[in-house]
């Protein structure tokens, strides 16, 4: 190995060291980054200078404008009460299927899903509208909070994702094919994750409580389009006009914010006050997200520099593990680092490290970034870190469910992901069908 990609190599060790030891993510991408260029060129002034120009360049590009945007958007529609529509729908459609509740919750979740694109409003949205229903009917607690957080990962797979966004710009690959790319996967996790309750409620009923099946008058067609016609309109206009090429990803954005805007505005649920505070949010996970991308711009051009991943590829390719053994261990890496880290700061670490020996292969790196998105979503539900669970149990109302019964609730949603996983790298097609 060169003394140039030495160099890189230790940068990468000693920025996990830094992230291990409770620095923040950003500061240790950009300190580790401007020393390894320091100690590369020989110049701090010229460090200084490349550093800069790294950060200027990450977000000031118009296809960046597209995050703002859709976390508008979905926060918009999580105000305007779209989820809890779906979910009635959702459960009024499976109430007389043995642990029917927990399969609305996972359809409404995908329905949801479509229009906001955030894992994390996903939980915190169904955990108060399903888990205090679902504890009502007689399922154990564990399973309401597992269903919640194990079907919330769908709002990063089902487009639009904010992971999916994030991505097409760190690799500079079409957003429009991405969100292609993850809607047969998306749907295809869902239905397993449907045919696991099912089968719980078959062969392990103890797993789901003592639920009661309800019986009812269906709910009437006017309702459930009244309820469904926002999430139709609102899917329709920002993917028929995305997919149909009337606009680019960052103008469907701006369709979707609007749309949603008009959406709750006709529901009357928003005031002068909780439209400054949605306004207010986007900001704030804008700024997370931009800060993190100007570290992880720094970080990836230093490693250019030094030439590690081309030495990383030639190492991996001489070790014969081979394309899939390869992709195993990036998923393996994206796991473990999913103890420590969330979701955007996994993928803005690793992914400059294997998409270049991904696509050097022969890879495709569409079909890579859904891999990456799954892998890095099971991280979601497993401890310590598990954001999922985390949010789950702070919209909780109920002190006896503790976070532990969360994560053992998720447990089995973590098992069907890596199913999911295993699907979509044994067939790619899967995920690329749709683009080609």
């Amino acid at each position: 190995m060169s003394i140039e990609a030495t160099v890189g190599l230790l940068s990468v060790v000693g920025m996990v060291g830094l992230i291990w030891l409770g620095l923040h993510v950003a500061v240790a991408l950009a300190l580790t980054s401007f020393l390894a260029v320091w100690a590369l060129r020989g110049d701090p002034e010229l460090a200084a200078r490349l550093i800069g120009l790294a950060a200027k360049d990450s977000i000031s590009s118009y296809v960046f404008g597209v995050i703002p945007l859709f976390v508008l958007m979905g926060l918009l529609v999580e105000r305007a009460g779209v989820g809890r529509d779906a979910y009635d729908v959702a459960e009024t459609a499976f109430r007389r299927i043995k642990g029917g509740l927990g399969i609305a919750t996972v359809g409404a979740n995908a329905i949801f899903a479509a229009i906001t694109g955030v894992s994390i409003a996903s939980a915190a949205v169904f955990t108060k509208v399903a888990v205090p229903q679902m504890i009502d009917r007689g399922y154990a607690p564990r399973f309401a909070v597992g269903v919640v957080a194990g079907s919330s990962v769908l709002g990063m797979l089902i487009p639009p994702s904010l992971l999916l966004i994030i991505y097409g710009v760190l690799v500079e690959v079409s957003i429009g094919n991405l969100f292609i790319a993850g809607v047969i996967p998306g749907l295809m996790l869902a239905v397993l994750y449907a045919i696991g309750i099912l089968g719980a409620a078959h062969f392990a009923p103890k797993m789901l409580g003592a639920p009661r099946v309800l019986d009812g008058p269906p709910m009437p067609l006017q309702t459930v389009a009244a309820k469904l016609a926002p999430v139709v309109i609102l899917i329709g206009a920002v993917f028929g006009g995305l997919y149909g090429g009337l606009f680019t990803p960052t103008e469907a954005g701006a369709v979707g914010a609007l749309g949603a805007l008009v959406i709750a505005l006709v529901r009357r649920a928003l005031s002068f006050q909780t439209f400054w505070e949605v306004l207010r949010e986007t900001g704030y996970i804008t700024a997370a997200i931009c800060i993190l991308f100007v570290a992880a711009t720094m970080y990836s051009r230093m490693l250019a520099l030094s030439g590690f991943p081309d030495a990383l590829g030639d190492w991996l390719r001489a070790s014969e593990l081979g394309f899939v053994g390869i992709v195993v261990a990036y998923v393996a890496l994206i796991l473990v680092m999913g103890s420590i880290l969330d979701s955007t700061s996994i993928m803005l670490i690793c992914v400059p490290l294997f998409a270049p020996i991904v696509a050097g292969m022969g890879g495709d790196l569409v079909w890579f970034g859904i891999v990456t998105i799954i892998a890095v979503e099971i991280g979601l539900l497993t401890p310590p870190l598990g954001i999922s669970a985390f949010v789950v149990k702070a919209n909780l109302d109920d002190d006896r469910i503790t976070l532990r019964d969360v994560f053992m609730g998720a447990a089995p949603f973590a098992a069907i992901m890596a199913i999911a996983l295993a699907l979509v790298i044994a067939f790619p097609a899967l995920s690329l069908i749709l683009v080609r």
